[in-house]
């Protein structure tokens, strides 16, 4: 089919960096996956348990396009007990399908052609494609390993047009693994406040910290009607299969994206959303417990690529390692796949997520301990050899 019929939203999209090497990956035997962002615990048997439950009960047809009530009332219970910040369940979340669908029906609901988001990168491959895909235009802030891949607050400053329309950060940072200081997010928040600006925080992985207290951005000072807080369970209850996700906002603009999502999904699916109800009400314990495990593995990863020469910042969230590979005098894009070549282990080349990534790759450490220990060696035996 000739390509002249595609739209040049849809020409101008990149296609995944993280999936081009996934794919790689599974024609080959022996592959330890470092490269997909997924958690390898198997959802906890209540939530299981849960959706089992909805289905013997029937629970098989269309919800409220917000999805159901129960659970709305009990994730405006959840934020407002972890961060202090509550919205209306009935007029101010939406639950969609994953967090992605979220990201997609914000950049849909409230870009016109041509409008400006600036964007601090590395970032989630998404984000890039959710502006384009809506007509926008993703404007790129690269964020440096001096700083922890922190947000600079002048950067953001000295990229504002006219065109300049939201912000759309998200911390804790997949591919960095990095977390921003409430310093730097209240910073966040006052040029948005100068300059009229929504921020779209897509907060995933807001449970995966270690050592450092999650900041919600809407519950900064005067944030909460000038933000979209974007998350979902996913990551935080291994719920990736599930498609579960939302979106928090002031009404008038879940109602923006109720339009789009209406016509897009109808709803999100009923057996996920009775499962996510459970997570909220008895997964804190299994929260916790992944937590752990996560640390325990970050610490294996973090202090063994330092020891092999690769360096590589502590990250504080999220469950990603980003080393620094230029080091060994090859790129990115060269390294992971003469690493996957010849070492059978899959990352994914730092470029894949924006400016700021070239020359790092992003590893993720939800996989198992003994398998990133045979990782580590193989990385190590790759070096030593190049």
């Amino acid at each position: 089919m000739p390509n002249h019929y595609l739209s040049r939203r849809v020409t101008n999209v990149k296609p995944s960096g993280i999936r081009k090497f996934f794919d790689i990956a599974s024609t080959m035997k022996d592959v330890i996956s470092l490269g997909i962002g997924e958690p390898d615990f198997t959802t906890p048997e209540p939530i299981l348990r849960a959706g089992i439950r909805a289905l013997e009960n029937g629970e098989t047809h269309y919800t409220s396009n917000l999805g159901i009530l129960p659970l709305r009332k009990a994730l405006s219970a959840h934020l407002e007990a972890l961060y202090g910040v509550s919205y209306d369940p009935e007029t101010e979340i939406v639950i969609t399908v994953g967090g992605s669908e979220a990201l997609n029906l914000a950049a849909l609901a409230l870009l016109d052609p041509g409008d400006e988001v600036l964007i601090p990168t590395p970032c989630f491959v998404s984000y890039q494609a959710a502006v384009i895909s809506a007509g926008g235009v993703a404007v790129e802030l690269p964020s440096r390993l001096e700083n922890n891949f922190d947000i600079d607050p002048e950067e953001f400053r000295k990229a504002i047009t006219p065109r300049t329309k939201a912000m759309l950060i998200g911390f804790p940072n997949n591919p960095t693994g990095a977390v921003a200081t409430r310093e730097s997010l209240l910073e966040i928040a006052k040029i948005a406040e100068e300059h009229d600006l929504l921020v779209l925080s897509d907060e995933i992985y807001d449970r995966l910290v270690y050592g450092f207290q999650h900041v919600c951005f809407p519950s900064l000072p005067g944030m909460r009607q000038r933000s979209l807080l974007l998350g979902g369970f996913s990551k935080d209850y291994a719920m990736t299969g599930w498609r579960i996700g939302y979106a928090c906002g002031p009404a008038e603009i879940i109602k923006g994206l109720l339009g789009v999502h209406q016509y897009m999904v109808m709803c999100a699916s009923t057996v996920s959303q009775y499962a996510a109800l459970e997570a909220l009400q008895h997964g804190e314990p299994f929260v916790q417990q992944m937590v752990a495990e996560y640390d325990r593995r970050r610490k294996l990863l973090v202090n063994g690529f330092n020891q092999i020469g690769l360096p590589t910042f502590e990250p504080k969230g999220a469950f990603y390692a980003f080393p620094h590979v230029a080091v060994t005098g090859l790129d990115d894009e060269t390294f992971s796949t003469r690493l996957l070549e010849e070492e059978h282990v899959a990352v994914v080349p730092g470029n894949a997520f924006g400016l700021g990534g070239e020359g790092f790759v992003r590893t993720c450490y939800a996989t198992s301990y003994d398998q990133l220990e045979d990782a580590l060696e193989r990385i190590e035996r790759f070096i030593n050899r190049i």
